[in-house]
């Protein structure tokens, strides 16, 4: 089956904030967006826009594209 784009970005999302230790609430505020957004976009319930990609990719500091790569193997269990 064919992984859902939505919790792709949502996983890689939340993969990268993890592990840049931030908070949903800090990385919110560093994008300028709604913690309850950023939660439910890591949820896999939101269809993200392009402009609110490239600010998350931003407040991460990682490249936009880093948010819509496939979810590692060792990710997917």
């Amino acid at each position: 089956m064919r992984p859902n784009p939505k919790e792709i970005v949502g996983h890689n999302i939340r993969r990268i904030r993890t592990q840049a230790g931030l908070s949903q609430e800090e990385l919110a505020y560093r994008a300028k967006l709604h913690r309850t957004y950023i939660s439910s976009i890591e949820r896999g319930e939101r269809n993200v826009s392009i402009e609110n990609i490239f600010a998350i990719a931003e407040a991460l500091k990682v490249p936009p594209g880093d948010l819509l790569g496939p979810i590692p193997p060792k990710d997917c269990a």
